[in-house]
């Protein structure tokens, strides 16, 4: 009896912060009412060897899952400078603009972000629940800190890295090796359509497998370019971009790919071809 005690006084101790943690995660009050009662059940009993907060880890995992199936039914195409809306009337002006830019992040950023920056989790736990390294956690959330709050730099530790994995999935594309593809490719990558690319047949995906098939076909045609200083490929039609694909590589993997072809967006981008080596010949 007086450990059920212990557990329901540490659970009402813990809530609130959770709460405020799923909140800044989902986007949602009632999401995150869901969120924390199933971590409250799904908890293990005693901390593991890779948190002391056991609360919080299970509450990471569930949030991360959920983020996941957003991404994976995402059915409204995205708009990198206007992402779609979460459930922010009750969040204040300046929660309903973070929430908003952070709509605009993939799973692990928001995550790694949201639990480092906000709530000063270490990057050993995140990467605990990230399945990846801490140096990982700690890039993710630097990339997320640049899209949310305008840094001046971008972090990318290697950037010649970054255009080798690009040139390898397209060469991979044209000669349609889809193991190749799928090698370069995070598990957890994240593939975004800007509304102009969705109506030319371009598709959200969540996952390698998804994602390489909706790049296979799409990226034979490109060259490679360099897209605001970033890897990238590009489309082109008398001489201007087309459809640019915007690509994030971490630790010699893809993690995202922002496909853009609407005037607007493409307006707002630097985009310098590059001479292609992967071209055939």
């Amino acid at each position: 009896m007086d450990d059920d005690a212990d557990d329901a006084a540490e659970t009402r101790a813990r809530e609130p912060r959770l709460k405020a943690v799923a909140y800044r995660l989902l986007g949602s009050f009632d999401e995150a009412e869901e969120a924390v009662e199933q971590a409250i059940r799904e908890a293990p009993r005693h901390p593991t060897p890779t948190t002391d907060d056991r609360f919080l880890a299970t509450l990471a995992r569930i949030c991360l899952e959920r983020l996941r199936a957003r991404e994976t039914h995402r059915t409204a195409p995205w708009d990198p400078w206007d992402p779609w809306n979460t459930d922010t009337d009750r969040a204040g002006p300046e929660g309903r603009a973070l929430l908003t830019a952070m709509d605009a992040l993939t799973p692990p950023d928001r995550l790694a972000f949201v639990l480092h920056d906000l709530f000063d989790v270490p990057y050993e736990e995140i990467a605990a629940v990230l399945e990846r390294t801490p140096a990982a956690a700690r890039h993710l959330a630097g990339r997320a800190r640049h899209r949310v709050q305008g840094t001046e730099e971008m972090p990318e530790p290697d950037p010649v890295r970054q255009r080798e994995a690009v040139a390898a999935f397209l060469a991979a594309s044209r000669t349609g090796d889809s193991q190749a593809m799928l090698a370069l490719l995070d598990p957890d990558v994240v593939l975004r359509a800007d509304p102009t690319a969705v109506r030319t047949g371009a598709r959200a995906a969540h996952g390698a497998v998804p994602v390489a098939l909706a790049l296979a076909g799409r990226t034979r045609e490109a060259r490679q370019a360099l897209v605001d200083g970033a890897a990238g490929l590009v489309l082109t039609r008398d001489g201007r971009p087309r459809t640019v694909f915007a690509f994030t590589v971490l630790d010699g993997r893809i993690t995202s790919v922002d496909v853009l072809a609407d005037e607007g967006h493409l307006s707002r981008l630097t985009v310098r071809p590059l001479a292609d080596r992967t071209a055939p010949s």
